[in-house]
């Protein structure tokens, strides 16, 4: 087991493996068609110093499955949240927003999102995505607990409705916007997620707007089964590979392995009050 550096994945989906299915959700098809077990993720990701990671809901039946994992999960966390794309669909089930309520209220939940805005695809339309944003971002304000944004093409909609909440916090999850938003979010104190894009990003202006993120606000993440960094591209991401974003940082700032992990690991646990 990798003693050398500690690493937090503050981003992941690993526990859909356990309701992996080849007719269920996209995510749950990846995991099933991978063949790996959670155990196996998990023993990899210790080798590889992943001590801590957050397993994150995109709706309310996996924010239960994350909730009811966790406790028999070395070094898990656990983030309730209903994903913009899933906005119309929770909307019209209120027992869905009556569940999610009572999960907030639960000790084992550190955090709500993935939650926010999608304009790139709109699976949902604009107003439901932002009724639903206010719904997670009261029980957030309500509970204390640090939100997990999803924000995609939408920002000039998202930061007005951020700052009707005092006291918010919380990260951009997979941030790639611009250097102005990216402003804007250090300036409210939110932290910025990094994951395997900014190992694979070719356009000068990305890779300068990743080079310019303070490693003080920075946490990284997988988005485990997605966006594998390079240079895994082509296989299915897991935890493990949280340590090719620390190396790549490293790398790229002139930085030791260390220094990423050390820093980017007490941002993460500062984040969600470990």
């Amino acid at each position: 087991m990798a003693q050398d550096v500690q690493l937090f994945d503050t981003h992941c989906h690993i526990h859909e493996i356990a309701a992996a299915d080849p007719e269920g959700t996209h995510t749950e098809q990846l995991w099933h068609a991978s063949g790996l077990s959670l155990d196996e993720v998990i023993e990899r990701g210790a080798e590889a110093g992943v001590m801590d990671y957050m397993l994150v809901g995109c709706t309310v039946r996996d924010s239960e499955l994350a909730v009811d994992l966790a406790p028999d999960l070395k070094g898990a966390h656990v983030s309730i949240g209903v994903h913009p794309h899933e906005a119309a669909a929770t909307l019209a089930e209120p027992m869905l927003l009556e569940r999610f309520t009572e999960l907030a209220a639960t000790p084992r939940v550190q955090a709500i999102g993935e939650c926010g805005l999608d304009y790139f695809y709109q699976h949902s339309p604009r107003e439901a995505q932002i009724e639903l944003l206010h719904f997670q971002l009261k029980l957030a304000q309500q509970h204390a607990l640090p939100v997990i944004f999803h924000v995609r093409e939408a920002y000039d909609e998202f930061w007005p409705i951020f700052d009707q909440y005092d006291g918010v916090r919380g990260v951009l999850h997979s941030y790639t916007d611009t250097p102005e938003n990216l402003a804007e979010a250090i300036k409210r104190d939110l932290y910025i997620g990094v994951n395997g894009i900014a190992t694979f990003a070719k356009q000068p202006s990305q890779q300068a707007m990743f080079a310019s993120i303070p490693l003080e606000r920075m946490v990284l993440e997988t988005d485990a089964p997605y966006l594998t960094p390079v240079p895994h591209r082509g296989k299915i991401n897991q935890l493990q590979h949280v340590r090719d974003v620390a190396e790549f940082v490293a790398r790229t700032r002139g930085l030791s392995l260390e220094e990423v992990a050390s820093q980017t690991t007490a941002n993460a646990r500062a984040l969600f009050t470990l």
